[in-house]
């Protein structure tokens, strides 16, 4: 079996559990440490034909971290393809799970297993606190409806102000975003990298959770350390 993955986290969870197959993987996956894989490139603009190069028996798409036109170029040429999307935890287990299978391995790894039980009793606060997360800024992206990292967030005690929003990713004016008065703005340091001098100082006399980005928007490995990981991130905000 030949794997190309296209999607960061998928590549670490194929590299952790039949590292073998792994034959490709984008610029931008750089997990397991010392990944020696073929690279094709971006998530949003892979060269096709490198991908086609490594005669990939299967290729991992993500519906938002790719391109529809990428995985229909590539079923036309012959290629099955696995194209993932999960909004919630729960879904991402189920598809890690289903992915696993496809794999060919008869059963489930220890880090998807530890993933399971990590998110069956995840910590939560005593009160959740209302929140904005903004992913990038200039112009200031956030965090809206129907978002993996916004079930992440809600599991963990943050009420996320704009997740009746109708679009997933709101684009709101600074002052909009400080009109909702929130008791915490919760800062990634991916997509855009926020960090202490950068981000904080928007949202004066608002505590600022500085939190890791991997853990929160990527769905594989990372999944066993998220809750305790961003759990204490959050609760050094308070």
């Amino acid at each position: 079996m030949r794997v190309v993955s296209l999607v960061p986290s998928l590549t670490e969870a194929v590299a952790l559990t039949r590292p073998e197959v792994l034959v490709g993987a984008t610029d931008w996956c750089t997990r397991p440490a010392g990944l020696d894989v073929a690279r094709v490139g971006g998530s949003k603009y892979p060269d096709l034909d490198r991908v086609l190069a490594l005669r990939p028996d299967l290729v991992l798409l993500n519906e938002e971290e790719n391109r529809r036109a990428d995985a229909d170029a590539l079923a036309a040429a012959g290629v099955p393809v696995r194209v993932t999307f999960p909004r919630t935890v729960p879904e991402a287990l189920t598809q890690l799970g289903e992915l696993v299978a496809a794999l060919g391995v008869p059963t489930e790894p220890e880090w998807l297993r530890a993933a399971r039980r990590a998110w069956a009793e995840p910590p939560v606060p005593a009160a959740p606190r209302a929140a904005v997360v903004p992913v990038w800024r200039r112009p200031w992206v956030v965090l809206g409806r129907d978002t993996f990292a916004g079930d992440v967030l809600r599991r963990l005690g943050v009420a996320n102000q704009w997740a009746t929003h109708d679009e997933r990713y709101p684009r709101p004016s600074l002052a909009e975003l400080r009109a909702r008065q929130p008791d915490l703005v919760v800062l990634p340091d991916e997509p855009y990298r926020f960090t202490a001098e950068d981000g904080p100082e928007a949202f004066p006399g608002v505590p600022a959770a500085l939190i890791s980005g991997r853990h929160l928007t990527w769905y594989g490995p990372s999944l066993t350390a998220a809750p305790r990981l961003l759990a204490a991130q959050l609760a050094r905000a308070a």
